[in-house]
């Protein structure tokens, strides 16, 4: 499968899920420089009505960031719905560095060489 494809990142999702994380995602088709595939993943967020996604920091990047946009009106919780906001914002913080691991593991890059590095500084 290409990297990034509409295909790839569905799969890499229904196996994120499968670890039993409950988020409405969804891949969104975008089409990047020669109609590749950017990888932009959306998430429904039950209880903040943010729109949410997630995608490489920069094209063919295997970085992935978090973009929450503008909301026009206040949030207000309570402790409870603090709390489920708080248990959603993990499972998506859990799917970016999912995401981020099937990237560089694509490209063979091994994680464990580069804080092996950092921490021999």
């Amino acid at each position: 499968m290409p990297f990034r494809s509409k295909q790839t990142l569905d799969a890499w999702i229904d196996e994120f899920q499968q670890f039993g994380y409950s988020l409405a995602v969804k891949v969104i088709p975008q089409d990047g420089s020669l109609g590749r595939d950017t990888g932009l993943v959306g998430i429904t967020m039950m209880n903040a009505q943010t729109v949410t996604y997630i995608e490489p920091d920069v094209p063919g990047g295997n970085k992935w960031r978090i973009t929450f946009e503008p909301r026009e009106t206040e949030l207000r919780l309570d402790a409870g719905g603090a709390l489920r906001l708080s248990t959603e914002l993990a499972m998506v913080s859990a799917l970016c560095a999912f995401l981020e691991t099937k990237s560089n593991a694509f490209f063979g890059d091994d994680l464990s060489e580069e804080s092996d590095a950092v921490s021999a500084r």
